[in-house]
């Protein structure tokens, strides 16, 4: 075996140093290096795991916000519609209100105006009766040719009035 050892070029001696020295650098290393670099990739595990549930948890605070913004918005809609119905309401009574208002103030001023014209009418019916009783006294004079005195002329008066169309009947 020798002679296949040495054609493949191979130094036994300065193999199993080379096995040693690997061994001794592999203990040095797991010894030196590996354990730091177990802890520094587990810290970066347990870093990273943190962010992910960091991002989990800042999602679903973003998503509870979102909720109670559409919450707040959907309050604020039906308190609006709320106000608006309200003063609708409120303007339809108003409304209401002035057309009642208006209404009472034609009745007042349709009432006002009839009596202005019964009042005209009476004030009217006078006079006519007045000038009748003057056209009346004046005739009576002339057929009679004589003056009467103030009983006799109201008296003549009555009963023309009477017997005219002026009667108030």
């Amino acid at each position: 075996m020798d002679k296949a050892v040495e054609a493949l070029g191979l130094n036994l001696p300065q193999l199993i140093a080379q096995v040693v020295n690997f061994t001794i650098l592999l203990l040095i290393l797991k010894l030196t290096l590996y354990k730091p670099v177990l802890k520094m990739l587990d810290e970066r595990k347990q870093k990273i795991a943190e962010g992910l549930n960091a991002a989990d948890l800042a999602r679903a605070e973003a998503a509870q916000a979102q909720a109670n913004i559409q919450a707040t918005l959907a309050q604020s809609r039906h308190e609006g519609q709320e106000i608006v119905a309200g003063a609708q309401q409120i303007a339809a009574r108003i409304q209401a209100e002035s057309r009642e208002q208006a209404a009472r103030d034609r009745d007042v001023a349709v009432e006002r105006a009839r009596q202005e014209i019964q009042f005209e009418r009476d004030r009217a019916i006078a006079e006519l009766r007045s000038e009748f009783a003057a056209i009346t006294v004046s005739a009576a004079e002339k057929v009679i040719g004589q003056s009467l005195d103030a009983t006799a002329h109201q008296r003549i008066i009555d009963e023309a009035l009477a017997e005219s169309s002026f009667s108030g009947n």
